[in-house]
């Protein structure tokens, strides 16, 4: 479905992509699925399910990064209980920069039973007008919840009533948990909101590229990094949306073009910019490892016209790095992995660990896109699919831990990397090594991808803490799930089995 960024609002990625959660097979079966333009891959669903997250999380955190914005949360007080982290992570984001976060306001209308059968729409009106005049923000936001939305609450309707009184943008943005179990619907609901309310036309065009990522919290390395690459070939760099200002945003239709660290979060925005302003999308691999970097300068580079530049740049990083990045994946070649992430980043970091020669066993993701808003396949699982050196399974597992801890019982990996704190706690309570990915750019770069196999190889040596943490630890899980066979690892036309148990 092509993006309208007129209209009300996006809808969720079941619906415009096909997006699934839950999906158990290997990688070659994947493929195979996938080869029939993504409708040969159906969705199973679990008769229990034990966690998961609201795309209200996604979108209202993505907005929350901004720092002369607010949000409105229209629900009860629970709903905005994420505002504690959100607003902290922020606050400590932008004093490291040095910039003014004085604007920015997280405030919610504590909807209660009684306004579930009278409506709130009053209350909305106070908040707003309250948040505006208290805080002056550039842009207010307006969070829905699962109360508003079941009441039907007309959060476009009440925009007419504030013309004249507040002369900023206020931007409903529809991220009601019950419409998608697909919590990174929350990002284009985010992004969508972005693109209708405070993206202007283009003026003139700039030398920036917008690269949007998740917090941006970036080290003062990598933030070197990328302005000495982006500054071989004679740009700038535009973060978004994390720390960056209304202005920033209004004018993000000037770029050059726009990357993402993440085209399960960013594809949405950039596809968007392209379709409605011409801003090139750049569809590279994410610029993780070595190939995905260099894929992703090169294809940064072209569209400037500046591949000689680019290549010098890169032959100066290679000769310098390598050499070191060499003599850490001879110690990691034979290691084996089972992955647990997003469904961008899972592919990715698949890629990026058998760049080191380790074998992965299990790939799970937190759901499954067949394709993005321009009708392609994501450039990472396209990728992952024709170049894997060896077939794995390949599940889709929307953060059910007691699914995974049985596929690490079985498998019995030598480290497990996953991009969520929650889910390495639970792996090293069974005695696997784990490494939370949650800087989302660890392995950026060519410094990045040494220090991240450095890491990698510390964590798989030194088990210790893993191994005796899992001696004193009573588990919720019954000895008899834990051995239960989830399924057989497919090795060409062969099927074995993983684990006799006794």
């Amino acid at each position: 479905m092509a993006i309208n960024i007129n209209s009300k609002l996006c809808d969720s990625r079941e619906s415009r992509l096909g997006s699934i959660t839950g999906f158990s097979g290997s990688l070659n079966d994947l493929k195979q699925d996938l080869s029939c333009g993504g409708g040969c891959v159906e969705n199973k669903g679990r008769c229990f399910s034990q966690a998961s997250s609201c795309p209200s999380n996604c979108a209202l955190g993505q907005l929350s990064g901004i720092n002369d914005a607010a949000i409105v949360h229209h629900g009860p007080s629970g709903c905005a209980a994420t505002a504690i982290g959100i607003s902290s992570n922020y606050d400590l984001l932008a004093g490291a920069l040095g910039r003014d976060r004085s604007h920015f306001a997280y405030t919610c209308t504590d909807m209660k039973e009684a306004d579930t059968v009278f409506g709130s729409i009053e209350t909305l009106k106070e908040v707003i007008l309250e948040t505006y005049h208290r805080y002056h923000p550039k842009v207010i936001f307006i969070g829905a919840s699962c109360v508003s939305g079941v009441i039907g609450e007309d959060l476009e309707g009440l925009l007419d009533d504030f013309k004249g009184e507040i002369d900023i943008p206020i931007a409903p943005v529809h991220c009601e948990g019950f419409k998608s179990q697909i919590w990174a619907t929350g990002f284009d609901l985010a992004q969508h909101a972005i693109l209708k309310y405070i993206v202007k036309p283009p003026q003139k065009k700039s030398n920036k590229v917008n690269i949007y990522g998740f917090t941006q919290g970036l080290s003062w390395n990598t933030r070197s990094d990328i302005k000495q690459m982006l500054g071989a070939i004679g740009l700038e760099a535009t973060y978004l949306p994390a720390s960056a200002s209304v202005e920033e945003l209004e004018h993000l239709s000037e770029a050059v073009a726009t990357v993402t660290t993440c085209s399960t979060l960013g594809s949405y925005l950039g596809i968007g910019l392209e379709k409605a302003y011409g801003v090139p999308f750049v569809r590279s691999l994410p610029p993780h490892g070595i190939v995905g970097f260099e894929d992703y300068a090169r294809q940064l580079a072209k569209i400037v016209g500046k591949e000689a530049e680019m290549e010098a740049y890169l032959q100066k990083e290679r000769d310098f790095y390598l050499p070191k990045l060499e003599k850490v994946k001879e110690k990691l070649r034979g290691k084996r992995a089972v992955i647990a992430m997003g469904p961008g980043f899972g592919a990715n970091y698949t890629r990026i660990l058998q760049e080191f020669g380790i074998k992965i066993e299990h790939l799970l993701a937190w759901h499954l896109d067949k394709q993005y808003d321009d009708g392609k396949q994501p450039t990472a699982l396209k990728y992952l699919t024709e170049n894997s050196p060896n077939n794995f399974n390949y599940s889709v597992n929307d953060l059910q831990n007691y699914e995974f801890m049985n596929i690490l019982n079985n498998v019995k990996p030598d480290v497990f990397v996953s991009r969520h704190p929650g889910s390495t706690v639970w792996a090293m309570k069974i005695g696997v090594p784990a490494y939370c990915v949650y800087d989302e750019y660890n392995s950026f770069g060519y410094r990045g991808t040494l220090r991240f196999a450095q890491t990698l190889l510390d964590i798989i040596t030194n088990r210790s803490f893993a191994e005796n943490l899992s001696k004193h630890v009573r588990l919720p899980y019954s000895k008899w799930w834990m051995e239960q066979k989830y399924d057989a690892l497919y090795e060409g036309s062969e099927v074995k089995e993983l684990v006799d148990v006794k």
